[in-house]
């Protein structure tokens, strides 16, 4: 006696196996598939690609200005050969975050496009909007990257200097964070910033 009623998983695969148009429903899910799992690799990879100094770099508007001051700090060169390059500062490891921040970013591909800081001295005389720009961004992910490598509870009494520490500790308590008192860390201050403690 023929079973007229077949189960789920071959009711399924007879499903699968019908045509569409033209291809069973199948064939169009695996092209599905390997399509988007082609189409991801390529994503990512262009995600990572942009996500390098070498890339951040390439505009000398950046390679001229920000990147010379940067080779001249602690995150660039130091005893122990830790290097926090652009992306560590400047871009969320979290993909959510990070997505909206390369959206972000477009708009800084706009500015290289019109030519809106194409010269040192249009670079300087929009620094301040930038660095204010930036700092707020810091401060809206309580200072994220900068946590990426600085933890708090990982600082010690015995091996950093007692008044740093005693900052850090006071700025922990005050629920500040990285940004409020590290602002010109690896760049140069604007010439209009002014101290807000002094």
């Amino acid at each position: 006696m023929e079973n007229s009623n077949p189960g789920a998983l071959k009711r399924l695969w007879n499903f699968l196996k019908k045509p569409s148009a033209k291809y069973s429903i199948l064939a169009l899910t695996s092209v599905s598939f390997v399509v988007g799992i082609l189409f991801w690799g390529g994503f990512h990879t262009a995600l990572e690609a942009t996500n390098s100094l070498e890339f951040c770099i390439t505009c000398h508007e950046m390679r001229d200005t920000v990147y010379q001051e940067y080779k001249t700090t602690i995150h660039y060169q130091n005893r122990t050969g830790v290097r926090a390059a652009c992306p560590d500062c400047h871009v969320p490891r979290a993909w959510g975050p990070k997505i909206w921040r390369k959206m972000q970013a477009s708009l800084e591909v706009w500015g290289k496009i019109t030519g809106d800081i194409d010269t040192p001295a249009k670079f300087e005389a929009k620094r301040m909007q930038l660095a204010t720009h930036e700092w707020a961004r810091m401060k809206a992910s309580n200072s994220q990257e900068c946590r990426n490598c600085h933890n708090w509870d990982a600082m010690s009494p015995e091996l950093q200097k007692q008044t740093p520490y005693k900052k850090h500790m006071k700025a922990k308590e005050d629920g500040q964070t990285c940004i409020d008192c590290h602002k010109g860390i690896a760049h140069h201050l604007p010439k209009e910033y002014v101290d807000p403690d002094e």
